[in-house]
């Protein structure tokens, strides 16, 4: 490495946040990324470790020790290039991926690991900066049609992928904006949707075409599809929701979370939102403690909710990992998100017993503190309690993808209800049904746009594979 002993002389360095008054105004982003300097800096603290396990925490397997070091080098051309032949979209994994490959760094034993995340987020801000990032369009065109299924970060990477070898593809989604739950799922203020668009503008460029307002199975005929092209991709979302079977759960004022959270990223894009539900001025409970859960919370802090109180089922977590223990996998440990830091009371071990209301509309919500015993849930004794509570959100993740996709092209699902295919040898990414294949949620469940992103380039693969019975796409 460059610095041979830089993970001895430097502390990791966090990303600059705008302050809490100022950002909970708008739904802007306000995560500063690194100066040239800061990012040399973190990029000399990457050790020569031999092993690097942080390429192998990463889904998509991102290079990290080359571009640490060209970093350090400042060779930033050079640190893109790298970058960009793993991840189609560094951009997005730069600002929402929670960085699974800093768990799994080798100064992660019994030190702060590289901030991994904080340099891909400055290359790809820097690259873009200095138009580095141009459309890689195909010498030669193959013949063939693709069509893919669902907009998000699955989608798009195999989209990408596709028309980069010359392959005719057609990228369908049932919104009226390209990018799925990155666009209509994931807040502005984690992440502003002009990244997407630029994106889009570059793999227009490179053929692909979008399709907005396409519903398979509604507007759009799944045998349409089949007979048109050549090979289709399910790329669709995990986005059916876990529900709350309680007393009280049909009263106005109880809802999904992303029935909350897409209307507003609606608004901030322009759109005319009808009746949309607002946090202000109430007593807001958000049931769920994920990101989903947190992105309530920021969203609730930014419409001027009077409180916001977030429960969560499960125990409290230590506020640090037994590294011994679990290094380099994922740790289970206390996280506090920066939409935490905004503004909530948070508790742990709750259960919601029954949701009250007054003329069909919630006002109260009545729980309990919960334990486990021999691995099941009993409630503690004499806890219940009762809430004020004017607009529950239920945000306890998401257990399938929309089963009418699946079934109006007739593929054999797992039994999660997701679509059934593998991921290895010669049938990777392929259904139960001929030409159709499945990647991202829609194969997996709810997971990270990193393994979106990787699950769509590896079935571009498999897709080109399928069709010209060979590829030099990458896996």
């Amino acid at each position: 490495m460059g610095k041979v002993t830089g993970f001895m002389e430097y502390d990791r360095l966090a990303e600059a946040n705008l302050p809490v008054t100022d950002r909970v105004k708008n739904y802007k982003e306000f995560v500063l990324h690194l100066s040239d300097a800061e990012a040399k800096q973190q990029g000399a603290r990457c050790m020569d470790c031999g092993i690097p396990f942080c390429t192998t925490g990463c889904p998509v397997n991102n290079i990290i020790p080359d571009f640490n070091d060209l970093v350090y080098s400042q060779d930033w051309k050079a640190a893109i290039d790298v970058l960009h032949s793993t991840n189609n979209f560094p951009e997005f994994t730069g600002r929402i991926c929670p960085a699974p490959c800093e768990a799994a760094c080798t100064l992660n034993i019994n030190a702060d690991p590289v901030g991994i995340k904080s340099i891909e987020h400055a290359i790809i801000d820097k690259a873009w900066e200095n138009d580095w990032v141009t459309p890689q369009i195909s010498a030669h065109k193959t013949g063939k049609k693709v069509a893919i299924v669902g907009s998000g970060p699955a989608g798009m990477a195999a989209a990408q992928q596709l028309a980069r070898v010359g392959h005719s593809v057609v990228l369908l989604e049932k919104n009226s904006r390209i990018g799925g739950l990155l666009r209509y799922g994931i807040p502005d203020f984690k992440m502003e949707k002009s990244h997407i668009d630029r994106r889009m503008a570059q793999m227009e460029a490179e053929g692909v075409e979008f399709r907005v307002n396409q519903n398979v199975g509604e507007n759009v005929n799944a045998d349409d599809l089949l007979a048109e092209f050549d090979a289709v991709i399910l790329a669709g979302g995990a986005e059916y929701p876990r529900d709350l079977p309680v007393k009280g759960r049909e009263l106005d004022g109880v809802m999904y979370a992303m029935d909350f959270l897409t209307p507003q990223n609606q608004v901030v894009a322009g759109d005319t939102v009808a009746n949309q539900v607002m946090a202000s001025n109430k007593n807001v409970v958000v049931i769920g403690g994920g990101d989903t859960g947190s992105d309530c919370v920021g969203t609730s802090n930014r419409h001027g909710a009077l409180s916001i109180t977030q429960f969560e089922l499960m125990p409290q977590p230590p506020e640090k990992e037994n590294k011994e223990l679990v290094w380099p996998n994922w740790p289970l440990k206390m996280r506090t998100s920066s939409s935490h830091e905004e503004g909530v009371s948070r508790d742990w071990s709750i259960t919601t017993k029954e949701l009250i209301g007054e003329n069909g509309k919630v006002v109260a919500l009545k729980g309990a503190k919960v334990e486990w015993v021999n691995g099941k849930m009993v409630e503690v004794a004499g806890s219940e309690f009762t809430i004020k509570a004017d607009l529950v959100l239920l945000a306890m993740g998401f257990v399938s993808p929309v089963q009418k996709l699946l079934e109006v092209f007739g593929v054999e699902k797992d039994a999660r209800g997701n679509a059934k295919a593998t991921t290895e040898g010669v049938d990777s990414y392929k259904t139960s049904k001929t030409k159709v294949f499945a990647a991202g949620d829609v194969r997996r469940g709810q997971s990270l746009v990193v393994w979106a992103i990787r699950e769509g380039r590896q079935a571009a693969k498999a897709v080109d594979e399928f069709l010209m019975g060979s590829s030099t796409l990458p896996r």
